[in-house]
C-alpha cells in the first residue's frame, strides 16, 4: 500500500512553518541551462540524468527545512504532467501516468532522506489546462472535473499527501479540480495567481474566486495560496474578510513585472531575496493563517532561505 502518510490530517493545518521549494521551471532553465519544452518539468524523469537534476533542485530546499527544524511540502515537477500538455509533447497516457508516479516516488525518496523530527508532505502538483496567465480555453466546472481527474486520481494512488494546483486564472477551473479531488478522497489546496491589480487575470476579485470555489464545493479545498505574483501586486486586497483567513500558503515571484512582462522576458529577474522575504514577513497581520511559505518565477534556495530567517526569527 502506498505510504501517503499524513493525507488524513494534514501537518499544514495546524500552526507549524513549512516550506517549499521556488521557481523549480525557472531554476532548471536559467541556473542549469537545462531545455524545458513547454516548461514542462517533469519530461526530465524520463531518464537517470533528468532525475538527477531535479533531485539537486530539491535537495537545497530539503536541507534548509531540516535544518532550521521546519515542515516541508515535497511539491512535485508535474505542473505540465497532464493530458493537454503531454499530447502536445508526444508523451502517451500510458506514460504520463507513469511519469507522475516516478514524480511521487522522488519525492518519497527526498523524505526518507531528510525528514526526521518535522513532517515533510508530499503534494501532486496540478497545473491549468491553458496557459497559466492567459488561458484561451476557458473549461466549465464540469469539464475541469473530467479533465484533471486524469493526473489526480493517479496522484490518489500513491503516496501523495495532497494535491496542490498552482497558477489558476480562474474560478471554474478550481472548483472542477476540487471537486475531482473529493471524488478521488484526497485533500487539495488551490493557489490562484493575480494580475498586478490584485485581480485574477479574468477580471475577478481574489476574494470572490476564493468564494465561489468555497461555496460550489462544500469548502472542500484544505486551504488556499496566492502563487505567481509579487506580494505588490496582491496586498492591497488583502484586508479583514473572512477569505483570508482561508489562505495558508503564499508562493510570491522574485520580480515584480507583470505577466505580459514575464512572458516577454528573455532574462531571469530574481529581484532581491531579503526585500522579497521582508514583503513575506510584512504581510503576516493581513494572512494570519500564513504558515507555508516558497518561491515561484525566479526564486530560488537564496529567497526561500531569507523568507525562513524572516519567519523563524519572528517564532523564536
Amino acid at each position: 500500500m502506498p505510504d501517503s502518510r499524513y493525507r488524513r490530517h494534514l501537518p499544514q493545518l495546524d500552526d507549524r512553518l513549512f516550506l517549499t521549494d521556488g521557481g523549480c521551471e525557472t531554476s532548471l532553465i536559467f541556473h542549469d541551462g537545462i531545455d524545458l519544452p513547454l516548461f514542462a518539468s517533469f519530461t526530465l524523469l524520463r531518464d537517470d540524468e533528468g532525475t538527477e537534476a531535479l533531485r539537486r533542485y530539491f535537495r537545497p530546499y530539503a536541507q534548509l527545512a531540516a535544518d532550521n527544524g521546519t515542515g516541508f511540502v515535497l511539491e512535485t515537477p508535474t505542473w505540465r504532467a497532464s493530458p493537454r500538455w503531454a499530447k502536445e509533447l508526444d508523451i502517451s497516457d500510458e506514460e504520463l501516468d507513469h511519469l507522475n508516479r516516478k514524480a511521487i516516488g522522488l519525492m518519497e525518496e527526498l523524505r526518507e532522506e531528510f525528514e526526521a523530527d518535522t513532517p515533510f508532505v508530499i503534494s501532486g502538483n496540478i497545473g491549468p489546462q491553458d496557459d497559466g496567465y492567459s488561458p484561451e480555453t476557458i473549461l466549465s466546472a464540469d469539464e475541469a472535473e473530467e479533465y484533471h481527474s486524469t493526473q489526480i486520481n493517479t496522484f490518489a494512488d500513491t503516496a501523495a499527501d495532497l494535491v496542490t494546483v498552482l497558477t489558476m486564472t480562474y474560478a471554474d477551473e478550481a472548483i472542477g479540480i476540487a471537486r475531482a479531488a473529493k471524488s478521488a478522497g484526497i485533500p487539495a489546496v488551490i493557489g490562484f495567481t493575480t494580475e498586478t491589480d490584485g485581480r485574477l487575470p479574468d477580471g475577478q476579485a481574489l476574494g470572490d474566486a476564493i468564494g465561489a470555489v468555497e461555496s460550489a464545493t462544500d469548502r472542500y479545498p484544505a486551504y488556499y495560496m496566492i502563487n505567481c505574483a509579487h506580494p505588490t501586486h496582491f496586498e492591497s486586497v488583502l484586508h479583514g474578510d473572512d477569505w483570508v483567513e482561508r489562505v495558508r500558503g503564499l508562493r510570491a515571484n522574485a520580480s515584480m513585472r507583470s505577466h505580459a512582462e514575464l512572458d516577454e522576458a528573455e532574462d531571469l529577474d530574481d529581484g532581491d531575496p531579503q526585500d522579497l522575504a521582508a514583503r513575506y514577513g510584512a504581510l503576516r497581520d493581513k494572512l494570519p493563517a500564513l504558515n507555508v511559505v516558497g518561491g515561484c518565477c525566479g526564486t530560488d534556495h537564496r529567497h526561500v532561505s531569507e523568507i525562513c530567517s524572516v519567519f523563524t526569527s519572528s517564532r523564536s
